[in-house]
C-alpha cells in the first residue's frame, strides 16, 4: 500500500525574519498564494488519498500542520517528542505507518521544497512505488535531480551506467567545492541528493535493526493505539542516538537505487533562490507584497503588512514582518539569518 510521510519538524532560520521558530519556512507562502507543506501536501493527492498521507512533526507545530492541511485525519499527525535528525525521525513514522498498514511502501519528503512540474515528479513516485512493490523490496529509492549548473550546495549521487530507469547508486557524496562540482556536471554521472526516498517499511525497519542503534529502543513502544504511547515514546526517544538516515542507512545499504529527474525541483534554501519563482518586473526588482517601485533597479522587497514604496533605490533588500524590518545590500540578503540572535 502506497503511503507517503511529509517530514515537516525543521525550523527554518536562513528566511529569518519571515521564517521564525514558531513559524518556519515549511508553512509560509514564500513562492505563491500556499505555503510549501500545502503545496507538498497538494502533490502527493495526485498520487493517493489523504487517508495515506502522514505528516512527522514537532508537538509545537501540531496545530498549524492541522490548520494549514485541514483535510488531513488526525492520527496522520505524527508527533516527535524531540528533534533528534533524521534516523530516529524515519524509523518512529515508519513503525506508526506499517501498523496502519502492514504491507505499506513509504515515500519520504521534505515539507520544504519546491517543484514546477507536478505531473513528471507524481510519475517518478509511481515508477518508484512499482519498482519497489513489484520488482525489488529489497531496494530503497531515492530521486536524484539532474543538475543544470555547478551548485555547491547540494550533495550528488553517483550512479552507475545502465540503460534502465531505475540505476545503482554507486555511492553519495558531500557538498563539493566548485571545482568538483563542475567536474561533477561535465560527467553526467552525478545527480543531486534532493534527500527523497521509497522503501518497502519492512525493508527498512531491517535495515535500521542492523545499522542503527535506536531500533533496538523504540522497539520497546506499545501499540499506538495502546493508552500509555506517547508516555512511553517520551520516556525512551532522548535515547535515540542523533543521527541523520544517511548516515545510518543510505551510505551503508547494498541496495540503493536512483530515479533522475528534471522536474523543477528547488530545495529553497536561501533568499536569492526565490529569484528563480519569482517575476521581476522591467527593471529586475522583486517584490512581493504591497510593493511600489519608482526608478528603483535590481530590488529585493518582502512587504509584510505595511506597503513599502522604494524612490530611487538599486541593489538593496527590504523585509519587513510585524516584528521587524532589515535593510540591507542586496548581496548580503543571505546573511540576514545570522542577526537573528542578536537582534
Amino acid at each position: 500500500m502506497f503511503c507517503a510521510l511529509i517530514m515537516a519538524g525543521g525550523k527554518g532560520t536562513r528566511f529569518w525574519p519571515k521564517s521564525t521558530e514558531n513559524m518556519p519556512k515549511q508553512f509560509l507562502n514564500l513562492i505563491g498564494e500556499k505555503t510549501m507543506i500545502q503545496l507538498t501536501y497538494d502533490r502527493l493527492l495526485k498520487v493517493m488519498p489523504k487517508e495515506r498521507i502522514f505528516v512527522v512533526t514537532c508537538r509545537r507545530y501540531k496545530e498549524l500542520v492541522a490548520k494549514q492541511l485541514e483535510n488531513i485525519p488526525e492520527k496522520n499527525i505524527i508527533i516527535e517528542p524531540e528533534g533528534r535528525n533524521t534516523a530516529p525521525c524515519i524509523l518512529l513514522a515508519t513503525m506508526y505507518i506499517k501498523e496502519l498498514y502492514n504491507d505499506a511502501t513509504i515515500a519520504v519528503l521534505p515539507s520544504d521544497h519546491a517543484i514546477k512540474n507536478t505531473d513528471e515528479f507524481c510519475e517518478i513516485l509511481k515508477c518508484a512505488n512499482e519498482y519497489v512493490e513489484n520488482q525489488n523490496n529489497k531496494a530503497i529509492v531515492t530521486i536524484g535531480i539532474t543538475p543544470n549548473r555547478a551548485e555547491t550546495g547540494y550533495g550528488y549521487i553517483k550512479f552507475e551506467k545502465s540503460t534502465s530507469k531505475v540505476l545503482k547508486v554507486e555511492r553519495f557524496v558531500e557538498k563539493p567545492n566548485l571545482e568538483k562540482a563542475i567536474e561533477y556536471l561535465n560527467t553526467g554521472m552525478y545527480l543531486w541528493n534532493a534527500g527523497m526516498f521509497i522503501f518497502n517499511a519492512d525493508n527498512m525497519l531491517n535495515e535500521l535493526e542492523a545499522n542503527y542503534s535506536g531500533y533496538n529502543v523504540l522497539k520497546e513502544l506499545p501499540s499506538i493505539k495502546d493508552s500509555n504511547y506517547n508516555t512511553k515514546l517520551s520516556e525512551l526517544y532522548s535515547n535515540c542516538e542523533a543521527i541523520s538516515i544517511d548516515y545510518a542507512v543510505m551510505e551503508k545499504s547494498q541496495n540503493i537505487y536512483v530515479i533522475p529527474g528534471d522536474f523543477g525541483w528547488d530545495d529553497i534554501g536561501t533568499w536569492n533562490s526565490l529569484e528563480r519563482y519569482i517575476t521581476k518586473d522591467d527593471n529586475e526588482n522583486i517584490l512581493n507584497g504591497k510593493v511600489q517601485a519608482y526608478n528603483s533597479r535590481n530590488n529585493i522587497v518582502y512587504a509584510g503588512g505595511k506597503e513599502v514604496i522604494l524612490l530611487n533605490a538599486d541593489n538593496i533588500f527590504c523585509i519587513e514582518t510585524d516584528d521587524v524590518l532589515v535593510i540591507g545590500d542586496r548581496n548580503t540578503i543571505n546573511k540576514v539569518h545570522e542577526l537573528r540572535n542578536i537582534v
